[in-house]
C-alpha cells in the first residue's frame, strides 16, 4: 500500500481553528470557543491557507466570508470531526442505556433467557431489555421489534436466522413417578404444536405407545410445570428441561433422545440493519450457544 505523504493532512489545531471561523464567520469567536487568542486563530488560517495554496477566507470589515474553495473544503472537514467523535464516544466513553425489543417464546424466555439476564448486566450494562413473550405464530405480525426467538427448522420467509437450539426429545417426569415400574402406562402430559411428538418417540424408540393420554397445554413451560407437580409424564425438550434435570426437579425415564429438527432459532429481517445495541445483544446471545448456526 502507497504511503501517504507526510504534509499531506495539515495540523489538527489548523483545521480546528479553520472549521470553527468558518462555522461562525468570525476568527474572534473561533478563538473564543476554541480558548484561543483570535492571534493564534489568524495564525493558523494563514498557515493552513499557505499550506493549500489556496485563500479560504475573504476578509470583511465585520468578520469574514469562506471563499468558493473554503467554502468547498469545510463539509470535508466537518464530515472528519463527526466521524472521529462518533468513533470516540462509541469505542471509549460510557453508551446511554438503550432499548432492544426482543420477541421470545414463553418457554424460552423463563427457561433460557431469564436464568441469563445477570450475565446481560454484567457484559451489556447498556442494554436494557423489552422482552414480549410470544404464545401464537400470530403474535410475531405485530409491529414493534426486529429481533425475534422462533422456535421451527429454520426456515422463516423474508428472515435471516442464526440457530440457537437443538431440540432432543426424552421423557420426563417428577422423582415421585419415576419410581413406577412400567412408566408407559402413566399419563401422557401434551403440547400442541410442533412438539406433539409422542407417536414419534416411541416409534423412535421401539416401543409401543398407548392412548392413555392427560392434560393438553399451548405452552411447553405451562406442561413443564404439570410434570413437576406429578400430573404425568412429559415429553422434554432440552436443552429447556437442562436445569430441572440437574436440580432432579424433574428425571429423566429413558436413557433414548430424539434428536428433532427443530430448534429456537434468533431472527431478523433479511433487509433490516440492528442498531449497534441490537448487533451487541444478537452477539451476547450467540455467545451462550456455540453451536449457532445462520441459516
Amino acid at each position: 500500500m502507497a504511503s501517504r505523504p507526510p504534509d499531506a493532512l495539515p495540523p489538527l489545531d489548523w483545521l480546528r481553528s479553520f472549521e470553527a471561523a468558518a462555522r461562525l464567520s468570525n476568527f474572534t469567536a473561533a478563538a473564543g470557543e476554541l480558548g484561543l487568542t483570535q492571534a493564534a486563530v489568524s495564525q493558523h488560517i494563514r498557515f493552513l491557507e499557505e499550506r493549500l495554496k489556496t485563500r479560504l477566507f475573504s476578509r470583511l470589515a465585520r468578520g469574514v466570508a469562506l471563499s468558493p474553495e473554503g467554502a468547498a473544503y469545510l463539509p470535508h472537514i466537518q464530515s472528519a470531526f463527526a466521524t472521529i467523535g462518533n468513533s470516540t464516544t462509541e469505542l471509549f466513553e460510557p453508551r446511554a442505556v438503550q432499548t432492544v425489543t426482543i420477541r421470545v417464546p414463553i418457554s424460552f424466555a423463563l427457561l433460557v433467557l431469564m436464568p441469563a439476564l445477570p450475565d446481560l448486566t454484567k457484559a451489556l450494562p447498556q442494554i436494557q431489555l423489552d422482552v414480549v413473550t410470544i404464545h401464537r405464530p400470530t403474535d410475531y405480525d405485530q409491529p414493534g421489534s426486529v429481533l425475534d426467538v422462533r422456535f421451527g427448522n429454520g426456515s422463516f420467509p423474508g428472515r435471516e436466522a442464526d440457530r440457537l437450539t437443538v431440540e432432543r426429545l426424552v421423557p420426563v417426569a417428577a422423582p415421585a413417578l419415576a419410581d413406577n415400574a412400567d412408566w408407559t402406562s402413566l399419563p401422557l402430559l401434551l403440547v400442541a404444536g410442533a412438539r406433539e411428538m409422542w407417536a414419534e418417540w416411541f416409534a423412535a424408540a421401539g416401543l409401543a405407545g398407548h392412548a392413555r393420554r392427560s392434560h393438553r397445554f399451548d405452552s411447553f413451560v405451562a406442561a413443564m410445570e404439570a410434570a413437576r407437580a406429578g400430573a404425568g409424564i412429559l415429553l422434554g425438550s432440552r436443552p429447556l428441561i437442562d436445569a430441572a434435570l440437574a436440580g432432579r426437579a424433574l428425571v429423566p425415564l429413558s436413557d433414548f433422545e430424539l434428536s428433532s429438527s427443530s430448534g429456537h432459532f434468533l431472527t431478523q429481517p433479511s433487509a433490516a440493519p440492528l442498531s449497534r445495541a441490537e448487533q451487541d445483544f444478537r452477539q451476547w446471545l450467540l455467545s451462550r450457544h456455540p453451536s449457532a448456526v445462520r441459516t
